[in-house]
């Protein structure tokens, strides 16, 4: 996974869940050895793209994709199972079935190991709950481990713990959002609360939808100090968003976002701690319904994108690319395209960013993250004609 995204799961049963509360971890029935992956044949060869596209594994409607620092790969699948993959993507085997609510927009969303993860073993992933007045995100981490009595190679992810819950729960099945990543101080993460279409929501400061989030790696609350003395939620960070599916920090500590807008107006934005980005007093887009919003020009108190869209792209996940592979692209961003089935690349320049290439990847990209080695590997999300595969971009020889 990208670096600055994190600087460097027997099967888990999650009961009801409280901010901070320990979840039990339910021992389930002997596993398998991890079975064999039947690889899918090569893509053909699509003319105009600076990458090579090799399939390497065939998913159920994955969500996200993070590298471990040996290379072996966490995939998340909207029904609640997180994968753990072999580095070339051969083997695999279930580590982990959280209960999700997996209607709409809803299922197990994001994965991040810890800055520590070497050491601690730790796992942080988010996915969406019932509970109390409707349906949040929730923000939790386990420690993947060699199962007990396991064939060799078998891992399981426990001693899952849930840390911060979205407040406060509504009905609806969308605009979970739910992206984590790990500050370059080694002692926060953030984490992205949609505006749950609700719209209102995001302008609420005692709501924690429609905010980017900084908690510390217990979930505690850390947000701004002068939004908190403003009687803001104490962890809220920056607010005024829609639904947030894409975060990473650059290698000079800057917090990159991306968010859906409605209809137009898709954004990336630097985020910057205190600042409201106007949803949805000001947008790109307008809502569905063909009610105008207002444009961000007419605001311009308040934060305004670095790069919008229209027609929108529908984004889904986000890195700063570091790699050696595509030294070219260092520093910039990539996004994953989901209406638009495309892989995007953002250009940018310190703190400005413009729009660079939109690749057709024929396919819904729902998650995009850098290996190891410098290549860019991209899911499928497996709705609407995707078939949900794992995809690695590699350099032409």
């Amino acid at each position: 996974m990208s670096p600055f995204r994190s600087l460097i799961p027997a099967i888990a049963l999650l009961a009801a869940c409280n901010s901070g509360g320990e979840l039990e971890a339910q021992p389930g029935p002997a596993s398998p050895a991890p079975a064999a992956t039947t690889v899918p044949a090569p893509a053909p060869t699509q003319a105009g793209k600076p990458f090579v596209v090799q399939p390497v594994a065939d998913l159920e409607s994955p969500w996200a994709l993070a590298f471990l620092p040996d290379g072996r790969i966490l995939v998340t699948e909207k029904a609640g199972q997180m994968l753990l993959l072999s580095a070339d993507g051969r083997q695999r085997q279930v580590v982990a079935t959280i209960p999700v609510d997996s209607a709409g927009q809803g299922g197990l969303m994001d994965v991040v190991p810890a800055p520590d993860f070497a050491t601690s073993g730790r796992v942080y992933f988010s996915y969406s709950t019932a509970g109390d007045g409707g349906k949040g995100v929730v923000l939790a981490r386990g420690r993947l481990r060699a199962a007990e009595g396991g064939n060799g190679g078998e891992m399981r992810l426990g001693e899952i713990e849930a840390l911060f819950r979205a407040t406060p729960f509504v009905s609806g099945d969308g605009h979970y959002s739910g992206r984590i990543a790990f500050a370059p101080d080694g002692r926060h993460l953030f984490f992205t609360n949609g505006e749950r279409q609700k719209f209102d929501p995001a302008q609420d400061p005692k709501a924690t939808l429609g905010k980017v989030l900084r908690l510390t790696l217990d979930g505690k609350p850390a947000g701004d100090p002068g939004l908190t003395a403003r009687g803001f939620h104490p962890a809220v960070w920056s607010y005024g968003h829609r639904n947030l599916l894409g975060l990473a920090f650059d290698a000079q500590g800057n917090l990159w976002e991306q968010e859906m807008g409605p209809k137009g107006g898709d954004e990336v934005n630097l985020i910057v701690a205190g600042k409201n980005y106007g949803y949805p007093l000001v947008s790109d887009g307008d809502h569905y319904d063909g009610r105008p919003i207002p444009r961000h020009a007419t605001r311009p108190d308040l934060e305004a994108p670095k790069v919008s869209w229209n027609p929108v792209i529908s984004p889904g996940g986000l890195i700063v690319y570091s790699g050696a592979m595509f030294p070219q692209w260092r520093g910039d961003l990539f996004i994953g395209g989901l209406s638009s089935k495309a892989l995007i690349r953002v250009d940018v320049n310190g703190t400005s960013a413009t729009k660079g290439d939109q690749w057709d990847m024929g396919a819904r990209i729902r998650d995009v993250e850098q290996g190891p080695d410098g290549a860019i590997w991209v899911i499928e999300d497996g709705a609407q004609g995707s078939q949900g595969r794992l995809l690695k971009l590699t350099a032409p020889r």
